[in-house]
């Protein structure tokens, strides 16, 4: 038998490890599963690294290939037990697992869980308790040079090594575990297999032949050193690099193996006895959802049917169209048997919604179903924005239907508890995620393992554009100049090639931002799990976690719905009024009217500065525009919204390829933007199913040419074996219909999905709402969202400023741990300030709710714990102001804290000792004194530099606020504005051509030389919302040096310097003293009769020849502009103010 089998030189690879041994192994999966069939071989081992992250792909790309998939990992072996953590257990041994069938698979990811959740110290460990009592159905491998027998042997000690073989074979029986011998041309090795077979002979024990794979073909060994060194920080040049002591840890073929192993071929034929023990079939057929239990007297269906008929009295009138819509998604959810995933989802939404926890209205294809809207799954009406269900869930899609939930961010943890409650903690995990090697960031990795300079590593990287889904070699296709830099470079050439070997490869785990899976039994007992970070994750990524019929959620954090809340709490508290958004009405012009002026910083999706913008130009009429507004402003779509301005301006400038598009199109103003759309059209022209048409539109997504051109042909003509009649047959010419669907083709690539766009425009709309009827409790919440991001926070203060709400400085008797209301006016939180935080913040406000206010700094300091008011503390509030309203001044508060601070608290300490009377008098007593000597307060100047170094920018003036009518005049862009810019967002061009003007202070400067020794500078401007960096360059530079001075006032004209993962930055090419900017100024005055206005006579007294500004007014009368010789004015703000006061501020503008 042995004969026969080893004449044909049969061999199957049970050591291998795929680039899931994340930077280690180096084996790509379809690579190796190529050349595995291309050398004639059956079956081929997975055997990771302690993890089985790859085992579904590796599975299913084997099938592929007609090549048997073993399921295997190489675990750690603890030196004692797996739960012993001391010095002594950071060495592990290694042991390979391979799963026989179903039970030895289950056996093997509890293994591989319990290592990672129990075992790890180091690496994720086992002990041997844990292999017997996990044994049935696995085969068993002794490993490689690190295994626990090979390493006994090197010791010297063949007696252990005997008892552990022997150890092993009875925990998995006879013919169950394998000496396992290697030889990658190692000195160890070749020592090691003799006494291995020497076991053999002594014991029994079968002898098994692998290669340690860590690559498919020799010449990778290169790719694999650079991994190592990414994973261990090191470079190729680097002698303490970790490296592999030869380059035979390849994918060899069977000539190769049985060469190695001449007169082992027993050992070499016992791979092909392994591979044929080894059954394994992954189930993807079976759904493993939670039990839900449903009241008595009812089956699933019955109970979600009736939660759905109670549902219907959201509607006024249950119409034939809606009971009909109704009907059939039920029987579709029913015939695919998700029932009971629909019954979970409202569930939890519905334990969300009765503990107000705010839920948002829907996200993505879901809210296109009416079962969704009737069980409070959404809020969106799917019949009253034309949503389809079959963009959602239709029979001729067969996957998982994907509910995706945003909760409010700071209660989203709330509803995870409650599902680990109702099914179990062991029933609910996380979900791992991949960080792979996208192009930029292998061509960095691999310039830094290869010694190559920052700088051409940083010139390469930035000429791969920042486009989706863009590769190396496309990059190569795309920009000429680096493809001539490739060609011409050798140093360049050799770092793309290295690059482009280990792109797209997994470089590190983590764990999924919203991510989470419940399953009907324990999760380990479908999902191996992980470790990361202190969370407890599945070792498989989402889409894989659903292929094995698990319910995957989305359970998404969304700040706004924080915000919302939050607002309808305040405006409770504030006016006692119950604002219920479901009954707000959506049609409010006032609220449209918001939108258009482009105010609408805070409003959901709407805030950028592009966005606002965007708004002022689309002048949105209802949530139909809302909406295509959202799904038009991004990369691709925006290139439409000319179009769609101008034919929402003058629907005479619609034009439609074919009338029968206008039902479809009319909508978006004759511009396709959803997905949905084309479902419609595809359905409504040429006679297809919705069903049908969902594949067209997927097919297009993803350019699947020979698909699509098979579907333009059915499309046109029709299909009668499908049912399709075809446009020609209903009545489109064949030159109309091959028109429409080129454009269907060109568009697809960028189309939105119309469900989703729909529920966040209700959103967008709900917070457009709650800032035009209650901004005060609006702004509130959300600069409560913002603390922590001062430019944010600074951002929406000067809002505030704008909508007439002043921000209250903080102070110990009113401020609270958020942004609070006080008579129409915001008041700012106490845990904002540096050094104080939110539990501080919150426990002074406690104290004061409890006891009243605070009459003194000795009253704070007494009643607050000594860990609430330690010298950090105090420091922050007399700078910040917030104790201003019980303190002399902050220059003698400052003189003072640390004195009185340690005074009340070495009382407070001797009191608790018992050396003081607790029926003494105030224990502050004797230090009130020392907080109100004559000391000079601080200048003004002093006083607004404290508060800035406090709260990150000034509270209670700024020097710019002057300045504020010339900013709005003669510049174009805020900090805030600029740092918005990036290279996802903005194109090329646009960054190229942009002028930027901007009027700051210079806050920091750093001066420079150049190679030339030519000086230059670095600059920092601060406007009224951030701060930005400004490179002066040295032409530049030495026209301005000498006005480049701490906190002088500066106007800058500049272009844009946006680079990667870096703030955007300026180039100056202009800096004018701010008084150059005063000066040649022209002030126009209107007056309703310039020849009887009392106001002409006074504002001309404030006139002087010499003065270096041109005084005009505009006569309202006749309608003509007056100016006389002489007449001018020294310019100036105190003097602009004058003349504000006498003849209105909206009546005199300043040019």
């Amino acid at each position: 038998m042995v004969e026969s089998i080893t004449s044909e030189k049969k061999f199957t690879h049970l050591h291998l490890h795929t680039q899931y041994s994340l930077l280690d192994g180096f084996t790509v999966i379809d690579k190796v599963m190529k050349k595995a069939s291309d050398l004639g071989m059956d079956s081929i081992a997975i055997t990771d690294h302690g993890v089985m992250f790859g085992v579904v792909d590796f599975y299913k790309a084997a099938k592929k290939y007609n090549i048997k998939p073993i399921i295997g990992c190489e675990l750690y072996t603890a030196a004692r037990t797996h739960k012993d953590k001391e010095n002594i257990d950071k060495k592990s041994g290694h042991i390979i697992l391979l799963a026989k069938d179903d039970e030895g698979y289950r056996n093997l990811i509890k293994l591989v869980s319990i290592g990672f959740v129990d075992g790890f110290y180091y690496k994720p460990r086992v002990d041997y308790e844990l292999l017997k009592k996990y044994s049935k159905g696995l085969v068993c491998l002794s490993a490689c040079l690190a295994g626990d027998v090979q390493q006994q042997i090197l010791a010297g000690d063949y007696e252990k090594a005997c008892k552990t073989a022997l150890s092993l074979e009875e925990i998995y029986g006879k013919g169950n575990f394998y000496l396992e011998m290697q030889n990658h041309n190692i000195p160890e090795q070749k020592k090691v297999n003799i006494y291995l077979r020497k076991i053999s002979k002594d014991t029994g024990i079968p002898l098994v032949v692998t290669n340690d794979v860590h690559y498919v073909d020799k010449q990778d060994n290169k790719s694999h050193e650079v991994l190592l060194c990414i994973q261990t920080g090191k470079t190729l040049a680097d002698e303490q690099k970790m490296e592999f002591l030869t380059n035979e840890f390849y994918f060899k073929s069977q000539d190769e193996m049985y060469e190695l192993f001449e007169g082992d071929e027993e050992a070499l034929y016992n791979t092909q006895k392994i591979a044929e023990m080894c059954n394994l079939e992954f189930d993807f057929d079976s759904y493993h959802l939670p039990n839900y239990e449903v009241p008595e007297n009812y089956t699933a269906y019955e109970y979600l049917k009736k939660l759905c008929n109670d549902g219907l009295k959201k509607y006024d009138t249950v119409t034939d169209e809606i009971r009909q819509r109704l009907d059939f998604e039920l029987e579709v959810i029913n015939q695919m048997g998700y029932v009971a995933y629909f019954l979970i989802v409202h569930d939890f939404i519905d334990f969300a919604k009765k503990n107000d926890i705010a839920v948002g209205p829907g996200r993505g294809s879901a809210a296109g179903s009416i079962v969704s809207y009737l069980l409070n799954i959404t809020d969106i009406d799917p019949l009253k924005f034309n949503l389809l269900f079959e963009r959602f869930l239709n029979p001729q899609r067969v996957s998982m239907p994907d509910i995706d939930i945003d909760f409010a961010s700071d209660k989203r943890d709330m509803v995870i508890e409650y599902v680990k409650e109702k099914y179990g903690k062991d029933h609910v995990s996380q979900i791992i995620t991949f960080g792979t090697f996208k192009a930029r960031l292998a061509i960095r990795d691999c310039a830094r393992v290869m010694g190559i300079s920052y700088f051409i590593a940083d010139k390469v990287a930035k000429m791969i554009p920042l486009m989706l889904g863009v590769t190396i070699e496309s990059a190569l296709n795309i920009n000429h100049e680096l493809k001539k830099l490739y060609d011409e470079d050798d140093t360049v050439k050799k770092l793309i090639d290295m690059a482009k070997t280990i792109e797209g490869m997994p470089r590190h785990a983590s764990t999924h931002a919203a991510g989470v899976v419940i399953s009907k039994n324990s999760v380990d007992s479908y999902v191996p799990l992980y470790v990361q970070d202190d969370n407890i994750v599945a070792q498989f990524t989402m889409t894989t976690l659903e292929e094995l019929g698990l319910l995957k959620m989305d359970f998404l954090g969304l700040g706004t719905l924080t915000i919302i809340q939050r607002t309808i709490d305040n405006i409770k508290k504030n006016r006692n009024i119950s604002l219920k958004l479901d009954e707000i009405d959506y049609d409010d012009k006032k609220v449209y009217d918001h939108i258009a002026t482009g105010k609408t910083l805070g409003m959901f999706q709407i805030e950028s500065s592009g966005m606002r913008k965007f708004m002022k130009e689309l002048k949105p009429e209802n949530l139909e525009d809302l909406t295509a507004g959202i799904s038009l402003y991004r990369p691709g779509p925006m290139d439409s919204i000319g179009d769609y301005i101008k034919n929402k301006e003058d629907e005479k400038n619609i034009k439609y390829i074919h009338e029968k598009l206008i039902p479809i199109l009319s909508v978006t103003k004759g511009i396709m933007i959803y997905q949905e759309q084309v479902m419609q059209i595809v359905r409504d022209l040429a006679g297809y199913s919705y069903g049908s048409a969902d594949l067209v539109r997927r097919a297009m997504s993803k350019k699947k040419m020979d698909v699509m051109e098979q579907e333009r042909q059915k499309f046109v003509y029709g299909m009668e074996s499908e049912n399709i009649a075809g446009c020609v047959k209903n009545g489109i010419d064949e030159k109309t219909a091959n028109k429409i669907f080129d454009y269907m083709i060109d568009f697809a690539n960028y189309g939105f999905n119309k469900s989703h766009a729909a529920a966040y425009s209700v959103i967008s709309y709900q917070t457009a709402y709650l800032k035009t009827y209650y901004p005060v409790e609006f702004m509130a919440s959300l600069m409560s969202m913002a603390i922590g991001n001062t430019d944010k926070v600074m951002e929406y203060k000067m809002d505030c400023q704008e909508m007439g709400i002043e921000v209250l400085a903080p102070d110990v008797n009113h401020s609270f741990s958020d942004f609070s209301i006080e008579d129409d006016k915001i008041r700012f939180p106490l845990s904002a300030l540096k050094g104080v935080g939110f539990a501080v913040a919150s426990n002074i406000a406690e104290e004061r709710g409890r006891n009243g206010r605070y009459i003194s700094f000795e009253d704070l300091v007494e009643r607050l714990d000594s860990r609430d008011i330690n010298k950090k503390v105090a420091e922050a509030l007399i700078k910040s102001g917030s104790l201003d309203s019980i303190i002399v001044n902050r220059a003698s508060a400052m003189s003072n804290y640390e004195r009185i601070i340690e005074g009340i608290h070495s009382t407070k300490k001797n009191m608790v000792q018992g050396q003081i009377s607790f029926f003494n008098a105030s224990i502050s007593q004797g230090y009130k004194v020392g907080i109100a000597p004559d000391i000079k307060e601080f200048s003004h100047e002093i006083l607004l530099n404290m508060e800035k170094e406090i709260l990150g920018f000034y509270i209670s003036g700024n020097p710019l606020e002057k300045y504020q009518d010339l900013i709005k005049q003669r510049t174009n862009m805020t900090t805030t504005a600029i740092k918005e810019i990036n290279e996802e967002n903005t194109s090329q061009k646009v960054i190229e051509t942009t002028k930027v003007k901007i009027i700051g202070m210079i806050s920091k400067m750093k001066i420079s030389t150049t190679k030339k020794n030519a000086m230059m500078a670095f600059i920092t401007i601060e406007d009224l919302y951030s701060s930005v960096e400004v490179i002066v360059f040295p032409k530049i530079y030495e026209k301005v040096y000498y006005d480049l001075v701490q906190d002088k006032v500066v106007y800058i004209s500049a272009r844009l310097s946006v680079q990667e993962d870096e703030d955007t930055k300026l180039i100056a090419e202009e800096i004018l003293p701010i008084e150059e900017v005063l000066s040649d100024k022209k002030i126009y005055v209107k007056v309703s009769d310039f020849h009887n206005s009392s106001k002409v006579q006074m504002i001309e007294s404030l006139t002087k020849s010499s003065g270096n500004a041109k005084l005009y007014f505009y006569d309202e009368k006749s309608g003509k502009t007056m100016v006389k010789d002489n007449q001018n004015i020294d310019f100036n703000l105190d003097i602009i103010k004058k003349i504000q006061d006498i003849a209105g501020k909206d009546n005199v503008k300043v040019i």
